[in-house]
């Protein structure tokens, strides 16, 4: 089941996990390279050029270049990646504008499937 999320017009920053989110979890080392999860290159593809994209990994730096090719060789346009996370929590702390708009969203999804939330524009926000 897909849920869609109602969200701004506004240009985002869009945070996103690699392993076991975007591509297969330690794809790269079980076969030598990276692959998508079913729908997640499309997703990467529809973000808009005004948003900001940012990876973050707890690959290390000794798979940046690995990690960089993979995405160039499919057009993946990214702001930057971030090497050497922790393993743990990743927390996002953000305040609400006065309008009311909620400037922060977190989602979990299960290790090595993509996302089932849809995201469609809001004018009203």
């Amino acid at each position: 089941m897909e849920n869609t999320i109602k969200v701004s017009p506004l240009a985002k920053t869009w945070i996103l996990d690699l392993d076991g989110t975007i591509v297969k979890h330690n794809g790269y080392k079980d076969n030598g390279e990276d692959c998508f999860l079913d729908g997640a290159e499309k997703f990467l593809k529809e973000i808009p050029d005004k948003d900001m994209i940012i990876f973050i990994t707890s690959r290390t730096s000794n798979e940046k270049k690995l990690t960089e090719n993979f995405l160039k060789k499919h057009n993946i346009r990214y702001n930057i990646i971030i090497y050497n996370a922790p393993f743990g929590e990743r927390i996002l702390i953000n305040d609400a504008k006065p309008s009311g708009l909620e400037t922060a969203l977190a989602f979990t999804t299960k290790r090595d499937e993509f996302c089932k939330v849809s995201f469609e524009i809001d004018n009203s926000k």
